[in-house]
């Protein structure tokens, strides 16, 4: 029996498994997606889930997301790189109540993570187990904040970041990139583009991709936010749960953390309903839904001010639309005009100055409240996924 040494994580981390077609995938050694030829699917990271470990185990403990190290898949401490991401506020909606009526609705505010947005969370979990697994350059492509994220994280980390970036992309987000020292191109082209590019690239240079959901450890990252609603919610769920969809990482993430959590016995099987909201520029997973299909259609209508949902087909469809069916939710589209005027009017009325993305949300809710899909008396949870600040360049102040 092995001795545990002073840096061991307790990670319970056994392997990555591949949600369709169910090979299992040895997670101490470098993976990408699912090297099944017919699947290549997105791989889920494993856990022994049956230890009976208590949540008291977090008493105490940092207020970061690595206060689940035992459901992250680092093994060694040494190898975490950090700068305090997660355990976001919860903040109910407190002035705009006559759109709300009798419901209970709360903004997840990840805009005061590192680098402004809850892309650290994914970035730090992939870029950690990166480092452990020895890889030196690390590259993505980017509608902006996972661009900025993985800059910042490899500077702490010192490995070499390489980020692809449309040109259309509002300029912080290229600036911040290259003061973090990142190798940054700008592409003519929407994050597809980028993609395309920087897999033949990659395969040239020998760059690791933390490309969305192209790699395991991101999605670990993501699912935080799963298990911090549900510690602070006091482990009882909202009803209802809206998600900007561009990429989904953090819907699938979130889903996979409440899976993890009732198979430890953390909470029960009660779940929300989640709603994915999307531009209509780029609107392929609710087109999808609405046919009931099990894969989406390539979508660009392009220029959206949520640059973060530009994303034409989102590499992990099938998981995203699974969640959507699996949780009795739905999906919607908000146009640019809708996402501004939601922006000012939270601004205005909460103080609050979210992301477009962020705003989206908010429009969605008043719809689905005005519907009655949203039913009197459920509590409701808007996740606002980065800072309004880095959008400013879209936005028209009147």
């Amino acid at each position: 029996m092995n001795t545990p040494t002073e840096t061991e994580t307790d990670s319970l981390l056994i392997n990555l498994t591949c949600p369709e077609c169910g090979k299992v995938h040895d997670a101490a050694i470098v993976n990408t997606v699912c090297t099944n030829e017919d699947c290549k699917s997105t791989l889920f990271a494993q856990y022994d889930l049956s230890t009976g470990i208590s949540k008291d185990i977090l008493n105490g403990r940092p207020a970061t997301m690595w206060r689940y190290k035992e459901f992250l898949p680092v093994m060694d401490q040494k190898y975490i790189v950090t700068l305090g991401e997660g355990f976001t506020p919860i903040i109910p909606i407190e002035n705009l109540k006559s759109f709300i009526g009798d419901n209970e609705v709360f903004w997840k505010d990840e805009s005061g993570n590192p680098t402004g947005s809850f892309k650290a969370r994914g970035i730090s979990a992939a870029v950690s187990k990166a480092k452990e697994l020895g890889i030196e350059a690390i590259a993505t492509p980017t509608a902006g904040n996972a661009g900025g994220a993985l800059a910042a994280y490899a500077a702490r980390a010192g490995v070499k970041a390489i980020v692809y970036m449309p040109k259309q992309t509002p300029q912080v987000f290229k600036d911040e990139c290259r003061l973090y020292g990142a190798e940054l191109l700008e592409v003519d082209g929407n994050i597809s583009d980028c993609g395309k590019l920087i897999n033949e690239h990659a395969l040239l240079n020998g760059w690791f991709q933390v490309s969305t959901l192209k790699e395991p450890y991101r999605l670990e990252g993501k699912k935080t936010m799963g298990y911090e609603i549900a510690e602070q919610f006091n482990w009882q769920l909202p009803d209802v749960i809206f998600y900007p969809t561009g990429g989904g990482t953090g819907l699938i993430g979130i889903w996979k953390a409440f899976d993890e959590m009732e198979q430890l016995g953390w909470i029960g099987s009660k779940r929300p309903r989640m709603v994915a909201v999307q531009s209509q520029s780029c609107d392929g997973i609710v087109s999808a839904f609405n046919a009931g299909q099990r894969v989406s259609e390539f979508a660009d209508g392009g220029f959206t001010i949520a640059n973060g949902l530009r994303v034409p087909k989102p590499y992990a469809d099938k998981q995203i639309l699974k969640v959507l069916r699996e949780s009795n939710g739905t999906a919607l589209t908000i146009s640019d005009a809708e996402m501004s005027q939601a922006l000012k009017e939270i601004a205005r009325h909460e103080g609050m100055l979210i992301a477009p993305e962020g705003a989206a949300l908010w429009q969605a809710y008043k719809k689905l409240k005005a519907s009655n899909w949203v039913k009197p008396g459920e509590q409701v949870l808007l996740i606002n996924t980065g800072s309004g600040y880095k959008y400013l360049e879209n936005i028209v102040v009147e």
